[in-house]
């Protein structure tokens, strides 16, 4: 009964390819058929220009809202309808536009267009150089904290037999998050025009840390059983670990992910996409601590990688 769990690792791994693969494929179609080359679409946080949220009292029309843009001299703006049609709010990205000639445009689109809701209007603008800055820090950010993870582990289960297996495994598991939350943000950037900023930058590094925090509740039990209950096989080890820490996990996560679904339902739309990539990475994070960390250890230790192995490696 105890070996079922740790030797079904190839459902639990081509499950994780299966929900990868869609976001992959975003970011890929986001490069290649993109006018930004990127693989999500760009908020101003990371992308030289400006971003024009245009709230409109009465119904406008992309065409009417171009033909502004391009009388003041921009030739190809990117214009978007954020939310529902009966909501009048648009989107439009332009080269970087400041001083006077933002209200000359805003005045302009109020005649020609629609009233324009002034309040709930804005315009933000960032140079390329300072774009560019946010976007080397934001990498910076995540290997550092990548390192930071894989020195940690290592250091806290150098006394364990092969150490470095679970730094490698917690890191493999928690770029597994990472890459499904990022992938989802490609994916709703296509179907909903969702856009990265700094607050998406926050939600991966807090689910980096929540990732990793979650595979070492499991791998310290680990650590101790292998103390306790040295002769057993390791998979019978780590699978009796695994059930000891499963309801603490699970009581855990699923406290967090009732927050993020209340703060997603009533939370307002200022922090939707902020919370979606929260919950979408504590359920991802949840799976990968359980059934992607730990069987990856048992996996390298047998040298079996989908478990069709019978032969079982021991402490």
């Amino acid at each position: 009964m105890l070996f079922n769990l740790i030797r079904n690792r190839r459902y639990y791994f081509a499950l994780s390819l299966l929900f990868i693969l869609p976001g992959l494929l975003a970011m890929l179609y986001n490069v290649v058929a993109t006018p930004s080359h990127t693989p999500w679409k760009l908020s101003v946080d990371f992308r030289p220009g400006s971003r024009f949220v245009l709230k409109f009292n009465s119904e406008a029309s992309e065409d009417k809202i171009r033909a502004v843009f391009t009388q003041y001299g921009f030739n190809n703006p990117e214009i978007s309808r954020l939310g529902a049609a009966n909501e009048n709010l648009w989107q439009v990205r332009t080269d970087v536009t400041e001083g006077d000639k933002v209200q000359q445009i805003r005045d302009t689109l109020s005649k020609s267009v629609a009233p324009l809701d002034e309040k709930q209007s804005s315009v933000e603008s960032v140079s390329p150089k300072v774009a560019s800055e946010v976007t080397r820090a934001a990498f910076q950010a995540v290997i550092a904290a990548s390192l930071v993870v894989l020195f940690f582990i290592w250091w806290a289960f150098r006394k364990a037999p092969h150490a470095i297996r679970y730094s490698i495994c917690a890191i493999i598991a928690m770029l597994h998050d990472v890459l499904i939350a990022a992938g989802m943000m490609a994916l709703f950037g296509i179907l909903f025009n969702w856009e990265v900023d700094a607050l998406f930058l926050t939600a991966m590094l807090t689910l980096i840390g929540f990732s990793v925090q979650d595979t070492i509740v499991v791998y310290d039990r680990i650590r101790e059983n292998l103390t306790r209950r040295r002769g057993e096989p390791f998979e019978q080890i780590v699978t009796r670990s695994m059930l000891e820490t499963l309801h603490r996990s699970l009581a855990i996560s699923l406290c967090n992910i009732f927050v993020m679904v209340a703060l997603l339902l009533f939370g307002g739309a200022s922090i939707q996409q902020f919370v979606a990539v929260m919950l979408i990475g504590l359920v991802s994070g949840t799976y990968s601590s359980i059934f992607n960390a730990v069987p990856l250890v048992v996996a390298w230790a047998e040298r079996d990688f989908w478990g069709t192995k019978n032969k079982t490696a021991l402490v």
